[in-house]
């Protein structure tokens, strides 16, 4: 397994190739996959241009179903994650479930326990493991957040609070790294994750492939939040309105 390691400026230390499987579940988030897959992708066609070429990332696509269909109805040809060798990283892509209260049913989902015990093997394995928008809640359900720093969908925030009180989340930030775990924000921050991602086994080419992306580096979500919206994102806030309906 190629080493792994973040050192105190955020930037990830990957020597060597690198295998990179992104762990699928029913439902995904297709622009969340199709970001990670073709930032990726791009990657790997760019980095022929640089004067000192960065060894060809392995990229898989890893289910815990044989059957997976994104959020849009499309089919994702997966590889079962038994006997799959074992990764360098794990990206975890958002579920298509973009509110509250239907990502915390998706979450009871009899699929999320076989994806969280996937997660902590390959985390004991030493690989390093990242999530975005809603990703991050799956990365959490496994325990492994627990004493870290994470980031999520900004409006994700007080439903993230509330379920992984042992998780210290900012979910101000577009990135956050903390040891071997990489959080992102929302939607489009699946970019944001696999250009961190790259940019630790070569920051050449991850600049380079954020100019064809027209991608500027971001470090906050903060100006995308709608205070408004925040507030009824609140699971309580929630509950008591259904309350007050009834």
């Amino acid at each position: 397994m190629t080493a792994i390691s973040i050192d105190n400026n955020d930037n990830i230390d990957i020597i060597v190739a690198m295998k990179i499987h992104i762990l699928v579940c029913d439902g995904v988030f297709d622009l969340g996959l199709a970001a990670l897959t073709d930032t990726v992708g791009l990657a790997n066609a760019m980095s022929g241009s640089l004067p000192q070429a960065p060894a060809h990332i392995e990229l898989t696509l890893v289910g815990v179903r044989r059957r997976i269909r994104t959020a849009q109805g499309l089919t994702v040809p997966v590889v079962t994650a038994r006997g799959v060798p074992e990764p360098d990283v794990v990206l975890v892509p958002a579920f298509g479930e973009k509110m509250p209260d239907t990502l915390s049913a998706r979450l009871t989902r009899p699929d999320v326990p076989d994806a969280v015990a996937v997660l902590q093997q390959w985390s004991a394995a030493g690989a390093h493991l990242g999530a975005a928008c809603s990703g991050s809640f799956l990365l959490a359900e496994s325990g492994l957040l627990d004493g870290h720093r994470a980031t999520t969908s900004w409006w994700l925030g007080p439903m993230f609070r509330q379920r992984y009180p042992n998780v210290t989340l900012d979910e101000s930030r577009m990135i956050v790294n903390s040891t071997r775990f990489t959080t992102a924000g929302a939607a489009l921050a699946h970019v944001d994750l696999a250009l961190r991602i790259i940019r630790g086994r070569s920051p050449a080419l991850a600049a380079l492939v954020a100019r064809y992306l027209l991608v500027e580096a971001r470090s906050s979500q903060a100006e995308f939040v709608i205070p408004d919206h925040l507030a009824h994102a609140d699971p309580m806030v929630e509950r008591f309105e259904c309350w007050a309906r009834s």
